[in-house]
């Protein structure tokens, strides 16, 4: 799942406190207030994030990507944690204990991650400032004439964000940060492939591409598109040059020898840092990596049982068939849309059978942008707006269609649409949440780990109802096992990229392309693939807590309001949650 803005990281760990006085509504109140002015602080410094919300105070703004803004963010943060630590977190109802731990791990995060060299890490194997600006009209209103003037003076400034994300990453090539080289491959194409020839057929020029709002006028609709092709060519265009040049000259041959993280200085005390950031948990690598080699022995032998039930002679015999028999593999991009808009359907109508409460926002269906398409992932999901009118979006790769077998198709959209990532996200944004829960509160082992669960709904939802779509659920669950394996391996334990991708390959059902475009993400984001599996495996255990719990009493579609109905929390606020809910049932 990509985030509403890669800048942004909200994850939380809560060290729930024990009640030793009555309830305060003094203290509810004073912590209410520190957090709509951290909210209010937070869209400052994210005035794209802002616009998405429909706040227009910042409307003209794309944000500071220094690191002295950095700097000042956690400064803001220390300013915030000292208020925060002045009111007494017993003396708080139970809601309010829970969004102070959440505050308190916000702040604590920034201000920790801001003094490891690693900060000047700005970009991905498959992110930057380049695609965040490319890609932000997805995310904004397009309703009057002020919307498309705002664009067009964000599209201005982009000269001088690039000039300050290179800055950053020049900071990251001297401290010898940079990603590693085995995951770089095709990196310069994310750039260049923003450089249409057709200025009009540019990502930059998307809103003027689409119908025009019924409040502006023809005339001005179009001097404003003029406008917005004029700084397109002369502004971004440029400045996009001037990115790829540098790339290819000076931040590709620095490169990173070795893959993991913790060949770079202070590596070890990065990764540790990322995996608390990214699981929730106190895990240690080992214990991670332990885990998910106990996961794929267990995936493993039933992939076996699966293969002996439709007559093959091994799991191997039987992924070889799924792997290259062409009847797996839609011919055109439209015929994979189209499978894959058939099964969501689907999944909607059986639905209701699962959740007590659905969100009112719906989703859509789109290809992933082709510059970047060959060197991400299978799919993505990015939030929408109900705020402004925007659905959310389940993008699907269409690239290398040799490679994106039809039987991973249900897996796929139950994980990033829906009872995945929109039912999940899309829910939050309308629970009765302070707005920093429902817009900030992003904890990856919640929200992966959701998804990851939902693709085993699937099984409940009977679509895997052929041998091949059920090897490609357990191929996807094995997936996020090795991930497990895979990502500590790589960071913590010396594995080489070969290594890495000999792994996947023995265990999944995956196709080589998929596997290396996986294995590229792992090298370049520590320890974000870790929390899927993680997470899943947290709601599966208290899934069956509640279930042997309440013996009849147990419900499917409570137990799923209960875990959804707080929006993400960190996994042992997840926990206590759930048994005082059975508590509370009993």
């Amino acid at each position: 799942m990509r985030p509403l803005f890669a800048r942004m990281s909200f994850v939380a760990l809560l060290i729930a406190a024990p009640v030793t006085a009555q309830p305060s509504a003094d203290a509810d109140a004073r912590l209410t207030a520190l957090v709509e002015a951290y909210w209010a602080h937070t869209l400052k410094e994210s005035p794209l994030t802002a616009s998405a919300l429909g706040i227009d105070d910042y409307a003209n703004e794309l944000g500071d990507f220094t690191l002295a803004g950095d700097d000042r963010r956690a400064a803001a943060a220390a300013d915030f944690l000292q208020k925060l630590g002045a009111i007494d977190k017993n003396k708080l109802s139970e809601n309010a204990r829970i969004e102070f731990s959440i505050l308190e791990r916000t702040l604590d995060e920034t201000i920790k991650a801001n003094k490891l060299g690693q900060r000047a890490i700005n970009f991905t194997n498959r992110s930057g400032w380049h695609q965040t600006v490319a890609g932000m009209s997805d995310n904004l209103p397009f309703r009057r004439a002020a919307d498309y003037q705002s664009y067009n003076k964000r599209l201005a400034q982009y000269a001088r964000i690039n000039d300050e994300g290179i800055a950053v990453a020049n900071v990251a090539i001297k401290g010898k940060y940079t990603l590693p080289c085995d995951a770089l491959a095709g990196y310069e194409n994310s750039i260049s492939g923003l450089m249409a020839k057709d200025v009009k057929t540019s990502r930059f020029y998307a809103p003027y591409g689409r119908a025009r709002a019924d409040t502006i006028s023809q005339e001005e609709f179009d001097a404003l598109a003029q406008q917005a092709a004029t700084t397109i060519s002369t502004i971004i265009y440029p400045a996009l040059q001037k990115h790829f040049d540098w790339y290819v000259k000076s931040y590709k041959p620095a490169c990173a020898v070795k893959p993991g993280i913790s060949a770079q200085p202070g590596g070890d005390v990065y990764y540790a840092h990322r995996i608390r950031n990214q699981t929730t948990t106190s895990l240690s690598a080992d214990e991670i990596h332990n885990i998910g080699l106990s996961e794929v022995a267990r995936i493993r032998n039933e992939m076996v049982e699966v293969a002996k039930k439709v007559g093959y002679p091994s799991r191997e015999a039987f992924i070889e068939h799924l792997r290259t028999d062409p009847q797996y593999y839609a011919k055109t991009p439209e015929e994979l849309m189209e499978k894959v808009a058939r099964v969501t359907k689907i999944i909607d109508g059986k639905m209701p059978s699962l959740f007590g409460r659905l969100p009112r926002l719906p989703y859509g269906i789109k290809e992933i942008p082709v510059e970047i398409a060959e060197g991400t992932t299978t799919a993505y999901y990015n939030p929408g707006s109900p705020d402004i009118g925007i659905a959310g979006f389940y993008y699907v790769n269409t690239s290398k269609l040799d490679q994106r077998p039809l039987w991973e198709i249900p897996a796929l959209s139950v994980h990033e649409g829906v009872p995945g990532h929109h039912h999940q996200i899309a829910l939050q944004q309308e629970l009765p949440l302070s707005d920093f829960r429902k817009n900030g509160a992003f904890f990856t082992a919640f929200v992966e780990g959701w998804g990851l669960y939902s693709e085993r709904l699937g099984i409940e939802m009977g679509l895997y109802d052929t041998p091949a779509k059920d090897m490609g659920r357990l191929s996807y669950e094995m997936w996020r096992a090795c991930r497990l394996v895979v990502d500590t391996g790589i960071h913590a334990k010396g594995w080489s990229k070969a290594q890495a991708i000999a792994f996947m390959t023995d265990n999944t059902a995956l196709s080589p392309a998929n596997i290396e475009a996986e294995v590229n993400r792992y090298i370049s984001w520590p320890a974000q693939a870790l929390a899927y599996k993680l997470g899943e495996l947290k709601i599966r255990e208290l899934r069956d807590y509640a279930s042997k719990s309440l013996g009849p009493k147990f419900k499917l579609a409570d137990f799923h309001d209960i875990v959804l109905g707080q929006g993400a929390v960190p996994l042992d606020i997840l926990e206590v949650q759930v048994k005082n809910w059975v508590a509370q049932s009993k």
